[in-house]
């Protein structure tokens, strides 16, 4: 078994996470002709957790056909996603600063969920989990989103924001994975890898 995995995802939080578990690992990394983008697309009535988990796939899929076209050697594959619902209502990344505003608006004083699914493959083995946490927003005042929108922050966040960033000051009260909601949950991640000899 390779001492090393490959990290399918261009996000620095989840490099840093893997790193602080002590996990080698390797990017694997979309081509440019990849659309990525379009994986990310929630289908009607789609629910976040039957969401966030079918979006882990479709990634590990397009990460395995990478390895296999790239003829690099055989490791283990990691590939996560993280959503924000509030209800059944999906908050993807914002498509630019006017839907960040909305978003942050929508979630100011109330709980929401952060879903992160998180699977690791080979060519013939596949696992996954889910990490489902709550947090709550305290009350923002139209001035107080608009300073962290202008920030640059929620830009390629799901919910528009970054809870280890400026935003955990918005943050009144969280219960679950605090590195889930970063975008990789260390417990699920730690017990996915044992299963694979990492």
């Amino acid at each position: 078994m390779p001492d090393f995995i490959y990290l399918a995802s261009q996000s620095p939080r989840r490099r840093q996470l893997l790193e602080q578990l002590g996990v080698r690992h390797e990017l694997l990394l979309p081509d440019a002709d990849e659309d990525t983008e379009a994986l990310e697309l929630v289908l009607p009535n789609e629910a976040p957790a039957a969401y966030v988990k079918r979006v882990t796939q479709l990634k590990l899929d397009a990460a395995l056909r990478r390895l296999k076209r790239r003829g690099l050697p055989a490791a283990p594959i990691l590939c996560s996603d993280t959503t924000v619902a509030l209800g059944r209502k999906i908050y993807g990344k914002p498509t630019d600063p006017a839907d960040a505003t909305r978003m942050l608006t929508e979630l100011s004083s109330k709980t929401h969920r952060v879903l992160t699914a998180v699977a690791v493959a080979t060519a013939r083995k596949r696992q996954q989990a889910l990490s489902e946490s709550r947090v709550r927003f305290a009350a923002l005042t139209p001035e107080q989103i608009q300073a962290y929108v202008d920030s640059g922050e929620p830009m390629g966040k799901a919910g528009a924001y970054a809870v280890q960033g400026r935003a955990a000051a918005f943050i009144s009260h969280l219960s679950g994975s605090y590195s889930g909601i970063m975008g990789l949950p260390m417990f699920e991640t730690a017990q996915l890898l044992r299963l694979f000899g990492q």
